[in-house]
């Protein structure tokens, strides 16, 4: 389908504003001397930003915008999509929980010293900036551009990580920042390499270096590839290159959690995904392809290793990222029905782990420990959060009648289908030790010992669960749940269509 001049210049304008609008917000918030206005631009940027993302979709209409810097195909709309919609969440259960925390009295919390001096604004501005970075590596067109977003992402997260200024925190972040800057620098030296291998005749547009494919120098081709996914699997948490991500994960604010895991993980794996298509068009998709699979499977097998005797729930949950970061370069490195498979599981992911951290930041709340042997019966204790605790969990574990299930059967279905009998039975495998390990810590968390009453009389103070931390948590059960019932005609094919260059169906 053809589009005319002036249809791809209101997308164009589409795409500029959908980053400009979190950007100008950000800074608002920063000279905004309200508390709860600054709060009140964080849930409405967010609004206008799934709002333009929505309209973005269907003003495409099954094509693309090919800018030589910025546009928008099917990859970089599901992207963007997800990273809307758990922004989203992420951001009415951030207004909230800011409200409950400034009003403590320091004495109460460590956390009340940081509030009174103001870091709130900081904290808005950085989630604005955050999201308008991420929404730049979705709608990016030119390899380098993409790069600056990635990197991009890394300097405005940081300080969200570091928010509670504990020293683990910012030991974290420092982490954070070294092995990422590391990775990106590897990213940067991918970049060259792929200009090497286009003998500078082609730019390094995406559109381009894929039209071109069979003029590019193979050897240069894959040593670029080499370096991109060390590069970029080092933002992703691909094992090896993964050991940011559990201190990170455990020690940021779980709403940054959610964001961390179900968001930024995706832009960096965008950033692979984008590499294998320009290797997959030069005929080097085997090659690729073969990589990914190799450090999906590794990813699986280190997750399964780190949380079989895991203590901290949260760091749980972090190398449950591991896995599922895993899973998707597993899916996208055999292609077929198997990257399309993908493509459904960085949907259902990013959702369940976006509802696990959040629960995650409420028992944190309520019991004050993220060590799995201080939280117990929270199923009786508060049975909101111990139901959707449980539920989470036969979610992220692949059980049905859950989305997870569903993408991660879809993978399995492509490997075998694909002849890789022993890729599907490590698959099988490290997917069962995870679901046990996960099982003995989240069934005692939820089931397990006494009540507790200090944290009874805490919930009667609080009078009810809140509906800024009930809400989110429903709506992304909802969704995952109804992908594992019915996953609709035109979803999967969109989805098809995002695997598309990469060799999916």
């Amino acid at each position: 389908m053809t589009r005319t001049d002036s249809q791809n210049s209101r997308i164009d304008i589409m795409l500029i504003t959908i980053v400009l609008i979190p950007v100008l917000l950000g800074a608002l918030s920063i000279v905004l001397p309200y508390k709860k206005i600054r709060r009140g631009i964080l849930v409405a940027g967010s609004i206008s930003h799934l709002t333009l993302t929505v309209i973005l979709g269907f003003m495409r209409n099954n094509a693309y915008d090919t800018g030589d810097w910025i546009g928008l195909d099917n990859q970089g709309l599901l992207f963007l999509a997800i990273t809307s919609i758990l922004f989203l969440m992420v951001s009415i259960y951030t207004a909230g929980y800011l409200w409950r925390e400034s009003d403590r009295n320091v004495e109460d919390s460590v956390e009340g010293f940081y509030f009174r001096n103001e870091p709130e604004r900081m904290f808005i501005a950085c989630l604005l900036f955050f999201l308008a970075t991420m929404s730049m590596v979705c709608i990016s067109r030119h390899m380098g551009l993409l790069w600056v977003a990635i990197e991009a992402t890394t300097l405005v997260s940081a300080p969200l990580i570091s928010f509670h200024k504990h020293h683990r925190s910012l030991e974290a972040t420092w982490k954070y920042l070294l092995i990422c800057s590391v990775g990106i620098a590897v990213a940067l030296l991918g970049n060259y390499f792929m200009a090497f291998a286009a003998h500078q005749e082609v730019s390094l547009n995406l559109d381009k270096l894929i039209g071109n494919a069979g003029f590019l120098d193979q050897k240069w081709l894959k040593a670029s590839f080499l370096m991109l996914l060390v590069g970029y699997g080092t933002k992703a948490g691909i094992a090896p290159m993964h050991t940011w991500l559990p201190d990170a994960h455990s020690e940021a604010p779980s709403m940054v959690s959610a964001l961390l895991s179900g968001a930024l993980l995706n832009c960096a794996f965008l950033g692979i995904m984008r590499s294998h298509s320009i290797l997959f068009a030069s005929g080097l998709g085997d090659f690729s392809g073969g990589l990914m699979v190799f450090f999906g499977m590794l990813s699986i097998v280190f997750a399964a290793a780190f949380m079989i005797r895991q203590t901290d729930y949260k760091r749980m949950l972090a190398y449950s990222s591991i896995e599922h970061i895993g899973i998707l370069t597993l899916g996208a490195g055999i292609g077929g029905i198997a990257g399309t498979g993908a493509m459904l599981h960085a949907v259902n992911h990013s959702l369940t782990k976006g509802m696990l951290f959040i629960i995650s930041g409420q028992i944190l709340y309520l019991y004050g420990s993220k060590k799995t042997s201080d939280v117990h019966n929270i199923a009786k204790t508060t049975p909101f959060t111990g139901i959707f605790w449980m539920v989470g969990f036969l979610a992220i574990t692949g059980t049905p009648p859950f989305g997870t299930f569903i993408s991660e059967i879809t993978i399995l279905y492509g490997i075998i289908g694909a002849g890789r009998w022993g890729i599907a039975a490590g698959y099988l495998l490290g997917l069962g030790v995870i679901f046990i390990a996960m099982a003995r810590i989240m069934i005692n968390m939820s089931f397990g010992g006494n009540l507790n009453s200090r944290i009874i009389e805490k919930l009667k103070e609080l009078k009810g669960v809140p509906l800024w931390y009930t809400a989110p948590v429903i709506i992304m059960a909802f969704i995952i749940l109804s992908l594992g019932i019915y996953v609709p005609d035109a979803l999967f094919r969109f989805l098809a269509n995002a695997a598309g260059l990469t060799g999916g169906l």
